[in-house]
């Protein structure tokens, strides 16, 4: 009862050998182009250019990624791309081309943050730009965008910001659930670390559906049967007998229990139609990358002849907690690898493992979704033929932040990577393939920021930004490095940030204790956990924690302190906010943190320090930004170190000015008018408590915010657009 739908280990195992669609001379033979052509837009989660072997990287042991090598051989590679760290920002940024200062949205969006801090109704979103022109949008998967709790549109969110359709994720935190260690409540002492039955002597079991179906599933391949029928969306219940018995089913409840990426809530979303099946429903019960390109194909092949689309494929995958995916979408070789009996999920020496094993699969299914849809085709031996010259699609593909530490390929940091503006959680690849690209399989060394992705998608649609967007916006052009090989740097310097969401009166998320950090990005208790932590806030129920406040404690640095009155090793702490710029040969960065001296045993609040490094990002082994390479650790500066550094300072203390967000001014359009008050009156009427017109940040839209509307009724801001 295998329900996968994917595509065969030959079909991908060919498709490097497949021969290149361009000329002899190197350049794509152009097709007559419409004035419209298609976007699809493949969003990464959590993968850097630390593991991308077609940009030079990828370690000692690179996931194999033939579809997406083949659309960077007929593409081009942005080798030099910045996000921010964390991916609700990065996301903000792609779809609003706006720095997070102007937007508020600073970090990963968690259950106790303000709609203040998601993405705002009022932006210009590209798919608002587009649908202007006659483009049709969908997003589908990974949302992250905005809270379905806090967001005064609740369901209907993806389409008051734009989306024409939504088929994807929603979960209460933004990201997959935490892995059902019961494997369906089979295993009530929960030891199924990776969500199904991996007992390696069981050779057959009883696999139920919620429909009331049930198949005898056989061991094969070495694979559990318990990952067998997790794959095909049941319950596999162990059984002497080996065959299908009704006493055995299990309980409805069974099939209510969030299972990571393979048991997952679904949200349907087209205007202001919205569809929430049940988890039993079997759309909910796939393995969310096979979902995900499932529900693209259904969508791009159902569009009306001569419309064009914009289709956002924002994959679950690689985001934590990390499972095996379905053998049929592997290798033998990694198959084997990922020691599918034994291996333990929760722990994270396996997950530079899991990881390869779901990147693979997300490229098994990135091809499956091309040629579904037309935009490639497979030859008569099984390989993928992709000719950008024949489909009238321009392809981006992006990561959305840097690599979570424990995956992380070397010589990059993992102590410095996701959630950290350092070059392993900001450097992310960036592809760009398809009939505009002039002389494909190149590379683009120049600075490049996910922002500018934006300005791209108008550009492929024949959009003038300047002219189209009202607000200041932080995207430059990248039109002219596909249109022109020898194009020099548009960017003069980049720019990343991460910071602290909006929470009620100052509130922020508790502290959450890695290995040799800590730090306030994870959301909650159940992210925290699923991403190798220890959480010190409210709730905490690690035995390191015993004998702390029962509301928890409120900072990394209480927590070193802590630490340290009871016996236990402290840790560095991860900065609340970390800036960083550069330009063509050195990186400033500035970090806050309430940080703690363990000379005094005490909180240093809000501490603010620089560090500033020369940059060489030459493939395979680039002088990353460890500490031991920072520049203010080994004066004096040079004449020309210390002309760049006070440079990027300057730059950095302009970036941060220009971005000051005036008070009253709830849509972001940089005057407080009558406008203002009708949006306030609009929200109200919705009974809208966190709003982005909550002004005061109290987590409540009344008469106070008002107040400060009229107050500054009138007020005009000073930001612009920043000069490269």
């Amino acid at each position: 009862m295998n329900r996968y739908h994917g595509l065969s280990r030959y079909f991908l195992s060919m498709i490097l050998l497949a021969v290149s669609s361009c000329g002899g001379n190197g350049v794509n033979q152009v097709a007559p182009l419409a004035a419209t052509p298609n976007i699809l837009f493949i969003i990464m989660d959590d993968v850097g250019a630390d593991q991308m072997a077609s940009f030079g990287y990828g370690g000692n042991t690179p996931a194999a990624m033939p579809t997406i090598d083949l659309l960077a051989q007929n593409g081009i590679r942005f080798r030099n791309t910045w996000s921010m760290p964390a991916c609700t920002p990065s996301r903000a940024v792609f779809f609003e081309g706006r720095y997070p200062g102007r937007t508020q949205i600073y970090n990963a969006i968690g259950p106790s943050d303000l709609a203040n801090s998601m993405v705002s109704p009022y932006e210009q979103t590209i798919p608002k730009l587009l649908q202007a022109h006659g483009y049709q949008s969908a997003l589908i998967g990974k949302y992250h965008l905005a809270d379905w709790a806090s967001s005064p549109y609740g369901n209907t969110t993806p389409n008051i910001q734009g989306f024409d359709y939504f088929y994807g994720w929603r979960d209460a935190k933004g990201d997959p659930s935490s892995i059902d260690t019961t494997a369906g409540g089979v295993d009530p002492v929960g030891t199924d670390t990776c969500g199904f039955i991996a007992d390696p002597l069981l050779l057959n079991g009883s696999c139920y559906y919620p429909d009331g179906t049930c198949a005898v599933i056989a061991q094969s391949n070495g694979v559990p049967v318990g990952k067998s029928c997790l794959d095909s969306g049941g319950i596999l219940v162990p059984a002497a007998t080996n065959t299908c018995n009704v006493a055995m089913q299990p309980v409805p409840a069974a099939f209510d229990m969030l299972n990571a990426h393979f048991v997952s809530p679904v949200l349907i979303n087209q205007g202001i139609a919205t569809e929430v099946p049940p988890l039993s429903d079997m759309r909910s019960r796939q393995y969310r990358t096979t979902a995900e390109v499932d529900a693209a194909i259904n969508w791009i092949n159902s569009r009306p002849a001569g419309t064009p689309w914009m289709t956002t494929v924002s994959f679950s995958a690689v985001h934590t907690p990390l499972q095996q995916p379905p053998a049929s979408l592997l290798s033998s070789t990694t198959a084997q690898n990922i020691a599918l009996n034994a291996l333990d999920c929760s722990n994270t020496n396996n997950h530079a493992l899991l990881s390869n094993a779901m990147i693979e699969a997300m490229d098994a299914e990135i091809g499956r979704l091309l040629v579904a849809t037309g935009i490639a085709t497979t030859t008569n031996n099984g390989a993928l033929n992709y000719n950008p010259a024949t489909s009238n699609t321009m392809i981006v593909i992006v990561g959305d932040n840097g690599t979570i530490g424990y995956t992380v390929k070397l010589p990059f940091d993992p102590s410095r990577a996701k959630g950290t503006a350092y070059q392993t959680g900001v450097w992310v690849p960036l592809i760009v393939s398809g009939p505009q690209i002039v002389q494909p399989n190149r590379d683009v060394n120049h600075m490049t920021n996910i922002a500018d992705i934006y300005q791209l998608f108008a550009e492929i649609a024949g959009i003038d930004v300047p002219t189209a967007v009202v607000r200041p916006v932080d995207s430059v052009s990248m039109k002219p490095y596909l249109d022109n090989p020898s194009q020099s740097s548009v960017r003069t310097w980049n720019y990343t940030e991460i910071g602290l969401n909006l929470q009620t009166n100052g509130a922020i998320n508790g502290p959450c204790q890695f290995a040799n950090s800590c730090g306030h990005i994870a959301m909650s208790k159940t992210v925290c956990e699923d991403n190798g932590g220890v959480w010190w806030g409210a709730g905490a129920t690690d035995p390191t924690t015993v004998g702390i406040p029962a509301a928890g404690l409120v900072n990394c640095c209480d927590v070193q302190v802590w630490k340290a009155n009871n016996g236990q090793a402290t840790t560095k702490i991860m900065a609340n906010a970390s800036f960083a710029v550069r330009n063509a040969s050195y990186k400033l960065i500035r970090n806050v943190t309430h940080d703690y001296d363990p000379v005094g045993n005490i909180c240093l609040m809000n501490n603010v320090t620089e560090e500033f490094y020369a940059i060489d990002e030459l493939a395979p082994n680039p002088q990353i930004d460890y500490i031991n390479r920072d520049l203010l650790n080994n004066p004096p500066l040079t004449a020309a170190e210390q002309s760049n550094y006070t440079s990027l300072k300057n730059q950095l203390d302009s970036i941060r000015n220009n971005m000051q967000i005036c008070p009253g001014d709830g849509n972001l359009d940089q005057v407080v008018d009558a406008t203002d008050v009708i949006n306030y009156n609009k929200l109200v009427a919705l009974g809208a408590q966190s709003s982005w017109y909550d002004l005061n940040l109290d987590g409540v839209t009344d008469a106070a915010d008002l107040a400060i509307i009229n107050a500054n009724m009138g007020m005009r801001c000073t930001a612009t657009a920043l000069p490269q």
